[in-house]
């Protein structure tokens, strides 16, 4: 198979798709591999280090999306590129089009068929592709939280961890997941005073036990939630439902009672967010205040720490990449339902039934 990756193209987002050691597993089964000029730059990997281990370096996106048959990135295509993918196309990245709208009926329109590292499952019925991102995500959300409660920074002017004679922050998170859990270890890790927050009583337990009297733990009833922003200084937004939207826990009435200088960090933003004041921003201005209180709600997050994040994915990811590239889109489909789980457009239809209810577009089931 031809496979091709382009140049991220997102504002401040230096990951890249494949790295060099990725690229080296398909030329040496046989395939062919396409990647646009300056790539793996953001991450010190120049056009030598691809060309070493036989990919072809294309000068132009045009030319990487025109010569090859899978096109695999990191964050969803832009409308511009969306524009070069045809029929004969197989897209393998995050899509979080449950949020977007336009990007999901410009792919359709396409006819590509378009397979969401976010909803790609395993036997576990856990999010393999989501999961290191989550990592990287729920880890960052601690540090941006720390830094923004920083007087200079607008914050309220507190110290995460405290000291001795002198009171922790209040930290919140709200869902147990991945992220959730990531968030806890370094908030617990610089003694913060830390409550997790879900609607899963068993995930609870388990939070419980994995941190051992560490953190609180708290099911998520609203009235749970309201009482989380009227007295914590940091609240992250670790929520997650498959594919679909996030639900908006944290309302506007809520943050009217939040301490001022106090930080939102949502990391549910690439679903639409958790926060109902949520939108998304970008690292080159990552924040903006709303009734007093800070929101950090980068779409972007893990692309501050691109090396780390590129590799992490590509650790995950290739095994998937390796499969499609040797079967097909519809035989690696067929040979792996978790994988089929990642479809999310083919056709011309939505193909994730998430997707399509909240954005009220056209489903079809892909069998």
């Amino acid at each position: 198979m031809r496979v091709g990756v382009p140049k991220e193209i997102k504002v401040h987002e230096y990951r890249v798709g494949m790295t060099p050691a990725s690229v080296a597993e398909l030329t040496q089964a046989g395939h062919e591999v396409f990647v646009e000029t300056g790539a793996g730059s953001g991450i010190d990997f120049g056009d030598d280090a691809y060309t070493a281990v036989g990919a072809k370096i294309l000068a132009t996106p045009q030319e990487v999306f025109a010569a090859s048959d899978m096109i695999v990135k990191v964050k969803e295509p832009q409308l511009h590129e969306i524009a070069w993918l045809e029929p004969r196309h197989t897209l393998f990245t995050y899509l979080h089009l449950a949020a977007d709208k336009p990007q999901a009926e410009a792919l359709m329109k396409s006819g590509a068929t378009c397979i969401a590292y976010e909803t790609v499952t395993n036997a576990q019925g856990r999010l393999p592709l989501l999961q290191p991102m989550s990592e990287v995500a729920g880890r960052m959300a601690v540090q941006v939280g720390a830094h923004y409660l920083e007087k200079e920074q607008g914050g309220r002017g507190i110290l995460l961890g405290g000291v001795p004679g002198v009171a922790p922050a209040k930290v919140s998170i709200l869902g147990g997941g991945v992220s959730g859990f990531n968030a806890a270890q370094m908030a617990v890790g610089l003694g913060a005073d830390v409550t997790i927050y879900d609607v899963s009583s068993t995930r609870l337990a388990e939070l419980d036990a994995l941190f051992q009297n560490r953190i609180k733990t708290v099911y998520a009833s609203g009235a749970a939630v309201a009482r989380a922003a009227e007295n914590s200084h940091l609240i992250i937004g670790c929520v997650l439902i498959p594919g679909a939207a996030a639900p908006k826990l944290v309302t506007r009435e809520m943050l009217k009672t939040m301490k001022r200088g106090s930080v939102l960090v949502d990391v549910a933003i690439d679903q639409g967010g958790c926060f109902e004041t949520s939108h998304a921003t970008t690292h080159s201005d990552p924040v903006y205040t709303v009734e007093g209180v800070i929101h950090y709600c980068v779409a972007n997050m893990p692309g501050a720490v691109a090396r780390t994040s590129t590799f992490a994915l590509n650790n995950a990811t290739l095994p998937f990449i390796v499969k499609l590239a040797k079967l097909g889109a519809e035989g690696a489909m067929r040979a792996d339902p978790h994988l089929r789980n990642g479809l999310n457009v083919a056709g011309g239809f939505i193909t994730y039934k998430a997707v399509a209810d909240d954005l009220d577009l056209a489903y079809r089931a892909w069998e």
